[in-house]
């Protein structure tokens, strides 16, 4: 790979710039970081971008800025400066808006990183390079094999909701960049389709998957059947889990928009509770 180019070393100094600063400013950081009540009752939308500048430690942040710098330098070499950009950030962009809509009904759920925008890099550079191999610590995959265990991964992770991990936002960046770098060279659809469809495939199942479960609140097992419990225990605390995520949203609505913001059934839903 090509060493970083100056957008790209331009992209590092300033996230760990707005990461030191989030790291010794605790309002900084909540104020810039991705929250999904801000955004979707305050209009806060500059949180889509400005959270992928902030991290939660030193670890994270040089880890997501190590995959920058191996990936980023062929990137805007090849691509050039604007479409390296556009890369990025619709990466980011596109991991966040993913995660924002999963989380709709989560107002308090929150995330930082660049992790979905270096997710995006990787998976352009498996459809600009065919040949390339991608891993950690000296264990290296074909970029086919990668991209593949990456969704179905990315996919569990976000079924099963067991770690701090934001899946979502790695996945949706990593589709985005995919298919943005197919927009900026249409050509690689042709050289490198059995790769590009190898990654899509499941990726689109999956998404599929989800849109099933569109209508319903998406707290937890997201792909699993709501009936699936193996006691009655199970079954409480899920629906417990589910009701409290849906009261978190109703407070944070009204605490922006006022009681008169709710619609007649989050109305009648309050009451409800109330008594």
């Amino acid at each position: 790979m090509n060493d970083l180019g100056i957008v790209g070393l331009g992209l590092v100094l300033l996230t760990c710039y707005v990461t030191y600063k989030g790291l010794h400013e605790p309002g900084y950081m909540a104020r810039y970081a991705f929250e999904v009540g801000p955004i979707r009752y305050r209009q806060q939308y500059q949180r889509l971008l400005s959270s992928g500048f902030l991290h939660v430690s030193w670890w994270h942040l040089g880890f997501n800025m190590l995959t920058l710098w191996c990936f980023g330098g062929a990137l805007e070499h090849l691509a050039g400066m604007q479409n390296f950009l556009t890369l990025y950030f619709s990466s980011l962009l596109g991991g966040n808006l993913f995660s924002l809509w999963l989380h709709r009904h989560e107002a308090r759920y929150s995330a930082v990183g660049a992790s979905g925008a270096v997710s995006g890099l990787i998976f352009a550079s498996i459809a600009l390079f065919p040949d390339i191999e991608v891993g950690l610590l000296g264990i290296y995959l074909p970029g086919w094999l990668y991209g593949i265990l990456f969704v179905l991964l990315s996919a569990y992770g976000i079924t099963a909701r067991r770690d701090a991990i934001g899946h979502d936002a790695h996945l949706g960046g990593a589709l985005v960049g995919l298919v943005t770098m197919l927009l900026i060279r249409p050509e690689l659809i042709q050289t490198n389709y059995l790769t590009i469809l190898a990654i899509l495939v499941p990726a689109v199942g999956f998404l599929l998957l989800l849109l099933r479960r569109a209508a319903g609140r998406p707290v937890g097992r997201l792909v699993a059947s709501s009936h699936h419990y193996q006691t009655q225990d199970d079954r409480y605390l899920d629906k417990k889990r589910r009701e409290e995520a849906y009261l978190d949203e109703l407070l944070e609505k009204i605490s922006h928009k006022g009681v008169d913001g709710l619609s007649a059934r989050e109305k009648k839903d309050l009451k409800d509770w109330s008594r």
